[in-house]
C-alpha cells in the first residue's frame, strides 16, 4: 500500500502542475539535483531546509507549503514585483507601502477550484500588462482568433493572431511555460458554466500536453472539434470527457480519439 503524501509533498505537486513548473527546472533555479527535488515530491524527505528557496521559485508564501497555514498567497505585490517573506510579514503588520497583489479578474485554474461571490465583479486589465510598449518585463503572448467551443468548434477554420505584451510576473503565478507555448482564445457556449461563461478569454499552456492529473480543464480536440472540457483518465483507458453544466451530458473518447491541444491556466472574464 502506497504511503500518504506529506502535505508539502501535495502542495508543491498542486503548484508546480498549476504553473507548469517541472522538476529539473526547479532544481536548477536552486541549485540542486532532482533527486533532491523528487525525494521531497515522493514525502521521502519531510523537513527540508531547501523549503524557503522552492516556496520563493513557486510565488507562494512559506507557511502555506510547509503546512502550517491554510492561505495560499501568490508572493506579489501591486506592482506585480515578487515580495519575500520578511515583505509580506510587514505588510501582515501594516508596515510597509506595499500591498499583495489581488486580481479577481484572472482566475487560477485547479482541481476542486469553485467560483465564489466575490468572483462576480471584475476589474479591468491593468494598463502594464496590456501594454503595446516594450520592456524587458514584457513578454509577447499570441491571442488566436480561434474559437473554443463549450460544447465544441470545427477546428478546419482560418485561424488569425495578434501578439498582446503582458507581465512576465503575471504569467508565472499561472504557469513557467515559454511565452511561445502559450496562447489565448475565447470560449463560446454555456456547457462549462458556472465555471467558465461564454466568451471567456481563455489562457492556454500548450507544453501541457498530456493529462497528468484529473479533473482538469483543457483545450481538447475531439470528433474534429475544438472544445474546452474537464477531463478525467478512466481505468479501462478510455477518457471522460465532462462538463460543469448539469444538464449537458458527458462523452467517452477511446482508443486515441481525443487530441489534447493544452491546459487552461486561467480566465480572463470581460466586464
Amino acid at each position: 500500500m502506497a504511503e500518504e503524501l506529506t502535505i508539502t509533498a501535495q502542495r508543491m505537486r498542486a503548484r508546480m502542475e498549476e504553473i507548469g513548473l517541472k522538476q529539473e527546472d526547479l532544481a536548477d533555479a536552486i541549485g540542486v539535483t532532482q533527486g533532491t527535488i523528487s525525494l521531497i515530491l515522493t514525502g521521502k524527505t519531510q523537513r527540508s531546509r531547501l523549503l524557503p528557496k522552492i516556496a520563493t521559485q513557486l510565488s507562494v508564501n512559506l507557511s502555506w507549503l510547509s503546512g502550517e497555514s491554510d492561505e495560499l498567497i501568490n508572493m506579489f505585490d501591486q506592482d506585480s514585483e515578487p515580495i519575500s517573506e520578511d515583505e509580506l510579514a510587514k505588510i501582515a503588520l501594516g508596515r510597509s507601502d506595499k500591498q499583495l497583489f489581488h486580481q479577481p479578474r484572472y482566475l487560477p485554474i485547479g482541481a476542486g477550484s469553485a467560483l465564489e461571490e466575490d468572483q462576480k465583479s471584475f476589474t479591468p486589465v491593468p494598463a502594464e500588462f496590456a501594454s503595446t510598449g516594450k520592456s524587458e518585463n514584457l513578454v509577447g503572448v499570441r491571442e488566436i482568433d480561434l474559437t473554443f467551443g463549450m460544447g465544441a468548434t470545427y477546428m478546419d477554420v482560418p485561424v488569425t493572431t495578434q501578439v498582446r505584451q503582458f507581465s512576465r510576473e503575471w504569467l508565472r503565478q499561472y504557469t513557467h511555460a515559454d511565452p511561445d507555448h502559450l496562447f489565448f482564445a475565447q470560449g463560446i457556449g454555456n456547457s462549462m458554466e458556472p465555471y467558465i461563461h461564454s466568451h471567456d478569454l481563455l489562457l492556454i499552456d500548450t507544453s501541457q500536453n498530456s493529462i497528468r492529473l484529473s479533473d482538469q480543464v483543457w483545450a481538447v480536440a475531439y470528433g474534429n472539434c475544438g472544445s474546452i472540457k474537464r477531463i478525467r483518465p478512466m481505468a479501462d483507458g478510455s477518457i471522460k470527457i465532462m462538463s460543469d453544466n448539469p444538464t449537458v451530458s458527458d462523452e467517452v473518447a477511446h482508443d486515441g480519439e481525443l487530441h489534447v491541444i493544452g491546459r487552461v491556466v486561467a480566465i480572463i472574464r470581460r466586464i
